[in-house]
């Protein structure tokens, strides 16, 4: 009888050691937003709907798909959702997906930092017009070029909108793999957005920002 209660005690004892280490782990896992809309209104939210208002206006000017644009959001964290295919007459989030940003030639980025000069392997941020398809490296891609004075190199580097098997279809907590300087997406999300540049009778813009800045 004594035997059997110390190994009671002892099995009893284990359990709440495991329970103690394991269980504040697994509550203390930051969770990850499914959407940029699904939270209280905070800068990066701001930010979109300031730069669907302006990507209207400039789409409206210069003869642009006026109904839908691309914007991805460089501040939020690469694993979220920060691409944004956005409904510019009904002012709200079609789809979205992950993206990678350029490492500036560095085997590793940490932060963020842009740049346009051929060969700097880094995001370029501002607007840019999706040209035509065509199979490059990596299958489908779509060529760009850059109406900015901060992406006005795009075309010359071979910034061009593609997929890698390394980005993610969903969002994931860890950061995703980094780029050239290229805006690269998941295949399945690259099928979706083909759909609607190829459907467009006018060019659909993309703009590349960074909320806060």
């Amino acid at each position: 009888m004594l035997r059997f209660l110390l190994v009671l005690l002892i099995c009893a004892g284990g359990f709440f050691i495991i329970q103690s280490v394991y269980h504040p782990v697994n509550i203390n896992l930051p969770k990850i937003n499914k959407t940029i809309e699904s939270k209280a209104p905070d800068a990066a939210a701001i930010a979109l709907k300031q730069k669907a208002t302006e990507a209207k206006a400039f789409a409206a000017a210069h003869q642009y798909n006026n109904s839908i644009c691309f914007l991805v959001d460089m501040k939020i964290r690469s694993g979220q959702n920060r691409f944004f295919v956005y409904d510019l007459n009904k002012n709200k989030v079609l789809k979205s997906g992950v993206v990678t940003h350029g490492r500036c030639n560095e085997r590793w980025l940490e932060g963020r930092r842009y740049g346009n000069e051929p060969g700097c392997g880094c995001t370029s941020l501002g607007r840019y017009r999706i040209g035509t398809p065509y199979n490059g490296r990596f299958g489908l891609a779509y060529k760009l070029y850059g109406l900015d004075s901060t992406n006005s190199n795009a075309f010359q580097r071979f910034v061009v909108l593609h997929s890698h098997a390394c980005v993610p279809e969903t969002e994931v907590y860890n950061e995703i793999c980094q780029s050239d300087g290229c805006p690269t997406v998941a295949p399945g999300f690259l099928q979706q957005l083909k759909t609607y540049i190829d459907h467009s009778a006018k060019p659909v813009l993309l703009w590349i920002y960074e909320s806060g800045e």
